[in-house]
């Protein structure tokens, strides 16, 4: 199995929580240094709560299940304080 088929593997065991707020998650690269930049997909990428998402979720199941990859990095985290952030419905 590639380095990518499992790392979407890993994003595979939290896609579930990811979708009942609305979101999801994609691979943009990996880049040679192991490192995953990942885009963060409808409601994730507008929340402001994204960074706990990305640590806490993402991250986390990554580095378990594919213990290579050296970092995970979003592409589109949305700040905490950004006005335009947007909470899903059943977060407010």
């Amino acid at each position: 199995m590639s380095l990518t088929d499992r790392v979407e593997a890993a994003l595979n065991t939290i896609r579930p929580y990811l979708e009942a707020d609305g979101g999801n998650v994609s691979i943009e690269e990996i880049t040679p240094e192991g490192i995953v930049k990942v885009k963060l997909l409808g409601s994730c990428g507008s929340c402001p709560m994204s960074i706990m998402t990305l640590k806490a979720g993402i991250e986390q199941a990554i580095l378990k299940a594919v213990p290579e990859i050296s970092g995970i990095e979003a592409v589109n985290l949305t700040d905490i304080d950004d006005p335009n952030a947007v909470l899903p419905d059943n977060l407010r």
